[in-house]
């Protein structure tokens, strides 16, 4: 083997002054094949500039575009999950727990937050897609029952950032009872005359749609996001007929009376805070 090849010290050598941040040049194609440079994409509110394709992303950016600064305060953040039913399927729920921190740098599949949107206090809670498919469980629908109280006791309007395959399967009928647990929470808050903002993102499916996902004073959703309860594919093996063009798009499903309002990515802050202005009665913020 030629020296050249051999590499003379173990170990990677960089030292970490030399290091850089996320270097240039990285790419991200949107599905109808226009190419958008990531740096581009991010001071873009992720939304393809060519063909305005809304990109699927996090808690960290919502948070990023919501609140002023980036300032807030995370609630409950080091809650996670356990595996009472000592769930197996292809492998161990426990450890697909394990892979899927490791993996996103979460704890589980929403984080809540409180921090100031337009100069007012907003407690914003936010699914990640990226941590089991955004399943809510145990952790999911207790994270988000505590951010209503939040809002509540300190009379602050929450909104809700779903983003979901529905309800986590391994942790079955106490998955299923996130549902009720939610929407009880919610009912208090309707009570109390806090607003309620639900925001619908791609895809919200299953038990999220089945229950907080619409259940907002406003229903709003972003360009394109797929929402329903099944999706389109047990839909057609059901009812046995061809769907619609369009079937289940934010667009067909605010058509049908089930949303109120689409708002683009980069209206999202402004969106939110004139319908908490409208529904609280308030001056609106420019």
């Amino acid at each position: 083997m030629s020296s050249w090849f051999k590499r003379k010290e173990k170990g990677i050598q960089t030292a970490t002054e030399e290091k850089k941040d996320t270097p240039r040049g990285l790419w991200y194609k949107s599905p109808t094949g226009k190419i958008v440079e990531s740096e581009e994409l991010a001071k873009n509110f992720y939304v393809s500039p060519e063909d305005d394709y809304h990109v699927r992303i996090g808690s960290k950016e919502y948070f990023e575009i919501l609140f002023d600064d980036n300032k807030f305060r995370e609630l409950d953040a080091k809650l996670s999950s356990k595996d009472p039913l000592k769930f197996v399927d292809t492998k161990k729920y426990s450890d697909r727990l394990k892979a899927a921190e490791q993996k996103t740098g979460l704890k589980d599949a929403v984080r809540t937050a409180v921090g100031k949107s337009m100069g007012k206090e907003l407690v914003i809670a936010c699914m990640d897609f990226s941590f089991i498919g955004g399943s809510m469980g145990s952790v999911v629908g207790e994270k988000i029952a505590r951010a209503i109280d939040v809002a509540k006791r300190r009379k602050i309007p929450f909104v809700m950032i779903s983003k979901s395959g529905g309800a986590r399967m391994m942790e079955a009928a106490l998955s299923l009872m996130q549902l009720a647990k939610t929407s009880a929470k919610l009912a208090q808050l309707a009570e109390a005359k806090i607003p309620y903002i639900s925001l619908c993102t791609d895809p919200t499916t299953g038990g999220t749609t089945a229950s907080y996902a619409m259940l907002g004073d406003i229903n709003i959703s972003e360009p394109g996001a797929l929402i329903g309860f099944a999706g389109p594919r047990v839909v057609k093996d059901t009812v046995g007929k061809d769907l619609p063009e369009g079937f289940q798009t934010s667009e067909f499903v605010k058509e049908h009376g089930f949303l109120d309002f689409i708002s683009h990515r980069s209206d999202l802050k402004k969106k939110i805070n004139l319908y908490i202005d409208l529904i609280t009665n308030q001056p609106i913020r420019a």
